[in-house]
């Protein structure tokens, strides 16, 4: 350390002391210990940036350090009387050491807590109106005005799902905070005030250090920084944040608006955090300094999205003395609904929900209840995704409009999506939902065949045109429908439980037989066999592994087409395939795809060979006005590529294992627990009576008890007695373990 000796020996007359180095950020610190006391050395390149910076500091501190119960750095002057001292192309600057315990290092206490917010408003209130040139004109990336400018580094973070997780709350940042920012009141703030920055004594807070990312800022960010680094690794971050926001109100009250955007701003914080954690990881990848915070940081933005925007906003309202959010009755809203819908329409659960947001695997009721997911497999790739949102915002932005026109989005996504099949299937026909899908491959089925009659599944269900109607045993043999057509063929489903068979394949044997009959009986009058892999309404049932191997020749040796309905199943949801029909090593002659393919927007497809869809081409030209439009095109896109790049295929794979294998322990538990069948996210448990019987009862208790500890799953099958699960694909161990916990609850009481 030879060449700090011209500066602690000449400009500050320190002699006979100790050096050791300490790691910063934008400066180089030495710790200094000398017999008549301890000092921070920080050596900071020349700019005359930096410069002016430094000398603000100093200004502020003056401002501080009046307040009695806070220690603050104050410059130590050199012996010309100046705070900083410029040698060999570097600035110079020494400060007091300030003992005490790192607030990182000490158990932390609603007292703590208190002290925190009452420290933090003390220096605000010193600070309110303070005007200083070169701290209103510094912009840096960790002032949450300019949190957008952290996006460059979101690459840098590895695993894919936690890049997702931070564009999500990127994006809610622009929806809920940009736009009213003209409104939050500004100061001057440390913007710092993390863990390794703070002091303590005797369990207060007691001083403050590392001013270096102060800014001019909304005065909300002081706190917002703060909370982010106290809340981290508690197991209740509301009830913590209530106590400090209630000591800093007291001294600095704040408002409404401020209050409201809190969620938003310390998830923001914790994403900066995050972004540059991975990027300096990157460059310096022997770094503790900033690394420090990451885990627990990551953490923390994982609970966050699990905290509902309006309990966080009602809790931080109510600490300060705000009334919190009205809400409307459960009452009033299905008043609303009875006067204007249909009650074909119907709702789910007992006690229907009042939803109001959503987020990948979690759901937002609009009482400030967090919701766990595991019933709506439409939202494949999760709630909100934020490139699928961004991509049809993006999308809607620019152009839209319809298939008569050439453009980008239809280019690039039909080629995409082929891509994902077996080089037979080579033609695609976008339309706006999976029933309008079904719909379109009964017609193109009749037309080139020139016959009527399909062949269909007991209990399939596919789609809500009348078409899709009449082709689905679960809508025309069920209550309000009008029974079977003459020109439907109905063959029994191969369920292998229940069946009375010991083996599979001895089910499966009788049930190709008796297919086989229903073929033979209407020979070359079938059009076509329309089957899912896996029969959602009849309560998750796959079929036998050798069955479709065993109908699709027999179908097409008399003339017929043979059509798997991927609505439910495909998109890698099963997991060790992307499409269902994989499964059965059978290659379709057209594909229906619906419900994922948008992620919850509007769309759907037909995938068939160029053959059939040149038979299409008869003169009668087909048109959908908004199948294929750029804005479905760009959001379909970006589903696929999501699936892929947060490898959710394998996610579903996984976690559906495990989740599968624990609802078996249940099964060797619980008798009521018949069957637990299904692949990957698509899993369906049976429930009976101990005599055997389907017990409707018992499953409309689970799912509304579920419901009510904010679970969802939904039941399905010819009795409604199946437990229907079938989550979006971001499901997690931890969410397959709470649903089967609380499953476990319900049946030790049934």
């Amino acid at each position: 350390m030879d060449e700090l000796k011209p500066i602690l020996n000449e400009s500050f007359g320190l002699t006979d002391y100790y050096v050791e180095t300490l790691e910063g950020y934008d400066s180089t610190n030495y710790k200094v210990t000398t017999a008549s006391g301890m000092f921070v050395l920080k050596a900071y390149s020349y700019a005359e940036e930096t410069f002016a910076l430094l000398e603000a500091e100093h200004r502020v501190f003056q401002k501080l350090k009046h307040i009695k119960t806070i220690q603050v750095p104050l410059d130590i002057q050199n012996k010309d009387n100046e705070t900083l001292t410029l040698s060999d192309g570097k600035i110079f600057r020494l400060l007091p050491f300030i003992e005490g315990d790192f607030l990182a290092e000490i158990k932390h206490s609603r007292e703590l807590a208190r002290s925190f917010g009452t420290a933090l408003a003390a220096m605000d209130k010193s600070l309110f109106g303070h005007y200083d040139s070169a701290i209103q004109g510094k912009e840096t990336n960790w002032d949450l005005q300019f949190f957008i400018n952290n996006r460059v580094f979101i690459d840098d973070i590895e695993n894919p799902m936690d890049k997702s997780l931070v564009r999500y709350f990127f994006l809610q940042f622009n929806e809920h905070v940009y736009p009213i920012q003209h409104q939050f009141r500004k100061s001057v703030i440390h913007n710092d005030a993390n863990d390794w920055n703070i002091l303590t004594k005797d369990g207060t807070l007691s001083g403050i250090i590392d001013f270096g990312d102060m800014c001019h800022s909304w005065l909300i960010n002081e706190l917002a920084v703060g909370l982010t680094y106290l809340l981290m690794e508690k197991d209740n971050p509301l009830e913590i944040a209530k106590t400090v926001l209630k000591a800093y109100h007291e001294i600095v009250p704040l408002e409404e608006i401020e209050l409201d955007v809190l969620y938003y701003l310390i998830a923001a914080r914790l994403c900066t955090s995050v972004c540059n954690s991975a990027n300096t990881k990157k460059r310096k990848p022997d770094s503790a300094y900033i690394t420090i915070s990451e885990k627990p940081a990551w953490t923390l933005l994982r609970k966050w999205l699990t905290i509902n925007p309006i309990a966080a906003k009602d809790a931080f309202r109510v600490s300060c003395g705000f009334q919190q959010i009205k809400k409307k009755t459960l009452k009033k809203d299905l008043r609303i609904r009875d006067k204007n819908i249909s009650k074909a329409l119907s709702l789910s659960y007992n006690r229907p929900i009042q939803m109001s947001k959503a987020a990948f695997q979690f759901m937002y009721d609009s009482h400030g209840n967090t919701i766990l997911d595991a019933y709506n497999n439409i939202m494949q790739v999760g709630h909100c995704h934020p490139k699928v949102v961004l991509a049809g915002q993006r999308a809607m932005a620019n152009l839209n409009t319809n298939t008569r026109y050439l453009y980008d989005e239809l280019l690039n996504y039909s080629k995409t999506l082929l891509a994902k099949f077996p080089e037979s299937l080579s033609k695609v026909f976008f339309v706006n939902s999976g029933s309008a899908a079904t719909d379109l491959a009964i017609r193109i089925a009749k037309n080139h065949t020139n016959r009527e009659h399909i062949m269909v599944l007991e209990h399939g269900y596919h789609g809500n045109t009348q078409n899709a109607i009449d082709i689905s045993h679960y809508k025309y043999n069920h209550k309000g429908g009008k029974g079977k057509k003459s020109h439907i063929i109905e063959t029994k489903l191969p369920k292998v439980y229940g069946s009375g068979f010991e083996t599979e394949q001895q089910a499966s044997t009788y049930y190709v037989k008796e297919a086989h009959t229903r073929i033979s009986e209407q020979r070359e009058k079938i059009a076509a066999f329309i089957a899912e892999p896996i029969v959602g309404c009849a309560g998750q049932v796959p079929l036998p592994k050798k069955y479709l191997g065993e109908i699709y020749p027999e179908i097409r040796r008399q003339g017929g087409l043979c059509i798997s309905d991927e609505v439910q199943v495909g998109f890698g949801r099963l997991g060790s395939t992307f499409w269902g029909y994989e499964q059965y090593d059978v290659i379709p002659d057209i594909v229906i795809l619906g419900k994922p393919i948008g992620n919850g927007h509007p769309l759907g497809a037909v995938v068939t060979t160029t053959e059939i869809a040149d038979s299409f081409d008869n003169g009668m030209e087909f048109f959908s006005s908004f199948g294929g439009n750029p804005v479905s095109c760009a959001i379909g896109n970006a589903v696929l590529e999501v699936i892929e790049e947060d490898n959710l295929q394998e996610n579903a794979r996984m976690v559906g294992a495990h989740l599968k294998n624990k609802l078996k322990q249940l099964q060797e538990r619980f008798e009521q627990i018949a069957d637990v069948r299904g692949e990957g996210l698509f899993l369906g448990v049976e429930i009976i009576t101990l005599d055997g019987l389907p017990n409707t009862d018992l499953a409309a208790d689970i799912k509304n008890k579920l419901r009510e500890k904010n679970i969802l799953i939904s039941t399905d099958g010819p009795y409604d007695s199946v437990l229907k699960i079938k989550p979006p694909l971001y499901f997690n161990i931890e969410n397959a373990n709470k649903l089967v916990d609380e499953l476990l609850i319900i049946l030790k009481k049934s």
